[in-house]
């Protein structure tokens, strides 16, 4: 191997890049070829084998020129492929080709949005793209973050900030997330508000919220627009009109939900969203983004400023009152890539009528689903989907056959179905996100299901 390695940017990156592009995407080929499913098959410890034998000494004392095929083969041949239609489980969406090659763009270039100087260009493209998002929403701003926990627990801090210790009340399904961020910044346990029917109960709230009554703000209300086992959406009027009533400050959860925004047929599922101090965006979920890709949207501006922080290699006064962009109170972070040139890419690409379309597309699978599985005589479904997350079961089977016959799958490579327990009972989940996905994928999904689960 050469003693001198190439680098990705500068006069010799373009040159640099090319052949080694090449031998990726070969590699990314013959290992979908050696995988042929939606996951490998053997379980833990089959992958575990083939990817020590692979990567062999980590750090041999000389180096290959074949290491980074060997590996992204290795690493293609043992993935889950969010792109095949019968890998399904989770929030975990096949990325945009062309946000994929956006992505390659911003790894070569390598900004960080800590300090202007390190990211002119990206600074100013992410406060554009923020800031339209936002308004998307209701709100005014917007922080870039890794997903949709760091955005909970950033919504969390900024609320604790401006009210002192607040009180979060949220649902029983709500996302861990939002748990742990309460631990982590040492609030009080969550309110836990009863949802019978898989969404928060508003005469619950209402009772929760006069038992608990404090002073303004120090209530906080986490709705959820997309709750990760069945992709259902809380009464967000309803709740916003409590938050108003009592003073309760709200903050909405829609990291999976808030990709409805670009569909006209389904945006006025989110009615209420604009009613929130704070919203939780994701778009390497309903938005066909490579993670990372979520986002903090923020109403009122002035929420920010806790976040503000100084250190004078990278943002000293000086610089700041000659016209230097201040970076550091956008993150918690320091170092930060920027995930939003994959964003403005894909937005400026498709437009919203491209994204509501796929947005349309997996809803409409999700239906076509939910339509197969009640016509079929051996299986039960859940409810009608509100998103795009369907959850089923074999009419008769037990609880343990179905977490068994869903392990088989996995196993097997042969699909890749989540878990979700409501009402008392254990369901198969399917998440579509694929926007190629075909009937007759859906229908074979069946079939597989039916032929491992004993009656």
């Amino acid at each position: 191997m050469s003693t001198q390695p190439h680098l990705a940017s500068g006069p010799e990156g373009p040159d640099a890049l090319r052949p080694l592009l090449a031998t990726v995407l070969n590699a990314l080929e013959e290992g979908r070829e050696a995988r042929g499913g939606p996951l490998p098959a053997g379980g833990p410890e089959a992958v575990t084998r083939a990817v020590r034998e692979a990567a062999g000494d980590v750090l041999p004392e000389h180096g290959s020129d074949n290491a980074l095929h060997t590996l992204v083969r290795a690493l293609a041949a043992g993935a889950a492929d969010p792109a095949h239609p019968l890998c399904a489980a989770h929030l975990h969406c096949p990325p945009l080709a062309v946000a994929t090659a956006a992505d390659l763009a911003a790894s070569a270039l390598n900004p960080s949005l800590d300090s202007w100087d390190q990211a002119p260009a990206a600074s100013a493209l992410e406060a554009l793209v923020t800031r339209a998002l936002a308004q998307e929403t209701g709100a005014t701003d917007a922080l870039v973050t890794t997903g949709g926990t760091e955005s909970n627990q950033l919504a969390l801090l900024l609320a604790r900030e401006k009210h002192g210790s607040v009180q979060l009340l949220c649902a029983a399904g709500a996302h861990h997330s939002l748990h742990r961020a309460a631990w982590l910044l040492g609030l009080p346990d969550p309110v836990v508000v009863p949802a019978p029917a898989g969404t928060m109960d508003p005469a619950a709230l209402d009772e929760a919220l006069t038992e608990l009554h404090g002073p303004k703000g120090s209530l906080l209300v986490a709705a959820t627009a997309g709750t990760t086992d069945a992709g259902l959406i809380d009464p967000l009027p309803d709740i916003a009109d409590l938050c108003e009533t009592h003073g309760a400050r709200l903050h909405i959860d829609a990291a999976y939900g808030g990709g409805l925004l670009f569909s006209n047929r389904h945006r006025t599922k989110l009615d209420g969203l604009e009613r929130a101090h704070t919203v939780t965006l994701d778009l390497h979920k309903l938005g066909w983004q490579p993670v990372a890709a979520g986002l903090l949207t923020v109403r009122d501006p002035g929420d920010l400023h806790p976040l503000t922080h100084h250190a004078d290699y990278l943002n000293a006064d000086d610089d700041t009152e000659a016209g230097l962009p201040d970076l550091l109170g956008r993150s918690l972070r320091t170092t930060r890539r920027p995930d939003i040139l994959k964003i403005a890419v894909t937005l400026k690409t498709l437009g919203r009528t491209g994204i509501g379309a796929l947005v349309d597309q997996v809803c409409d699978h999700a239906h076509e689903f939910a339509d197969l599985i009640e016509a079929h005589p051996h299986f039960e479904l859940y409810d009608r989907p509100t998103i795009s997350t369907v959850l089923f079961r074999p009419a008769h089977a037990s609880d343990d056959a179905l977490a068994a016959a869903r392990r088989t799958l996995l196993h097997e490579g042969r699909a890749v179905l989540g878990r979700a327990r409501l009402d008392g009972r254990l369901w198969l989940k399917a998440t579509l996100l694929n926007p190629h996905t075909r009937p007759g994928d859906l229908a074979g999904l069946l079939k597989l299901v039916e032929g491992h689960t004993p009656r």
